[in-house]
């Protein structure tokens, strides 16, 4: 028998929802490269449920029940006395998302001689202490691509918001107000700007490509440069550093894994060296700012503007600078965890179990870490 830890965002405030919005969502077959949407055996869920909550457990728990396994959901997860870290001590699977991620730092991990994977319900595992993980013989896998046009779409969004001044036009008209030139007075015309894009992966080539009928000026950095057919293809200029490009733009785009290359890369001093009146997007990680150099060039307005959905710590804490700062579109972590793709994580999620079950070769995509070194799309994604 094993025993699965599993740490969800909490439940809607008003309850769980007896009826949705609509009744189904549209059925997608495969990714944008041509792979396939995951495949498990079953599913015990409804696509277009709420399944990333606590009552939802990924639609999971009759899984674990049929095959007399241990299922413990919770979305107490920060701190020594946490329900996660009192069940983590005799876990043998961690599931989490990057909404609520459940942080395996590598004290944590000394705490848990049983675990042996450590799976994110979603994109992005860099909540899991990867060097510990390869110490201590654990699986780190992810359910990839399964939200990742989710998370492109979000990006456009916020550019728009940010550089149409959609958030507080929204707040004049629910205010009862009429006060159009307090709405236009910050407002422009996303066309003929420069927008450049952080990282050209799956994310960050959706971004571009979803830009690329707005008629921008489109520019991007990767440590892999795109092929050239596909610059050609979307008229996109390669800069080789983070440097060249936000020195070249009106709009970055943050789409990089985090690493010790990008913590803190959005200094006060990066910031410095981008034209006055810029705005950044970030749905990559948090820690990839100084959130007080954020809000400090906002304050100034060596930023025009900054939204994103991502934070660090996640959930922030009340007084964390981005709550008050001005001219900001932020939102809680939820780029990635619409309906539609939580039922594919979900599906994405129940896939990597039936196969680590059954003892069966976990699919080269999903892995991050596997045998004690990085593995698959952990290879390419996460660098020293």
């Amino acid at each position: 028998m094993a025993k699965c830890v599993m740490v969800l965002y909490p439940d809607p405030v008003d309850g769980y929802p007896s009826k949705y919005a609509r009744d189904n969502i549209p059925v997608i077959q495969r990714y944008p490269d041509g792979s396939t949407v995951p495949t498990p055996s079953n599913i015990d869920f409804t696509p277009g449920h709420l399944l990333g909550c606590v009552s939802g457990a990924l639609g999971l728990r009759k899984l674990f029940e049929d095959a007399g396994h241990q299922l413990v959901v919770t979305s107490d997860k920060d701190g020594s006395d946490s329900e996660f870290e009192r069940e983590l001590v005799d876990a043998h699977i961690v599931i989490s998302q990057p909404f609520w991620p459940a942080y395996l730092t590598k004290e944590r991990i000394a705490k848990a001689p049983n675990l042996r994977l450590a799976l994110t319900a979603g994109i992005g595992s860099d909540h899991v202490d990867l060097e510990a993980a390869k110490k201590h013989g654990i699986t780190v896998v992810e359910v990839t691509y399964s939200n990742s046009i989710s998370v492109a779409e979000h990006a456009v969004m916020q550019i728009l918001n940010l550089v149409r001044n959609f958030v507080p036009s929204h707040r004049w008209s629910t205010e009862g107000g009429w006060n159009i030139a307090d709405c236009v007075e910050r407002a422009y015309d996303l066309e003929g700007m420069d927008v450049g894009v952080i990282a050209a992966g799956r994310i960050g080539r959706a971004v571009l490509r979803r830009l690329a009928p707005f008629d921008v000026n489109l520019h991007y950095t990767d440590t892999h440069r795109l092929p050239l057919q596909v610059e050609k293809e979307l008229n996109v200029t390669f800069h080789a550093g983070v440097e060249s490009l936000v020195r070249s733009v009106d709009v970055v785009s943050i789409h990089s894994p985090l690493y010790e290359a990008t913590r803190q890369m959005f200094n006060e001093r990066l910031l410095g060296t981008m034209r006055r009146g810029s705005y950044i997007v970030n749905t990559a990680r948090g820690e990839e700012t100084v959130p007080e150099a954020i809000a400090a060039a906002l304050r100034s307005g060596q930023l025009a503007g900054y939204a994103g959905d991502v934070w660090y710590p996640q959930p922030p804490p009340v007084e964390h600078p981005w709550r008050t700062m001005p001219n900001n579109a932020m939102t809680p972590h939820v780029s990635g965890t619409t309906l539609s793709a939580q039922a594919r994580y979900a599906a994405g999620t129940r896939e990597i179990l039936e196969s680590w079950f059954a003892a069966k070769p976990i699919l080269q995509e999903y892995l991050i870490v596997e045998g004690g070194q990085l593995a698959g799309t952990g290879a390419l994604s996460y660098q020293k």
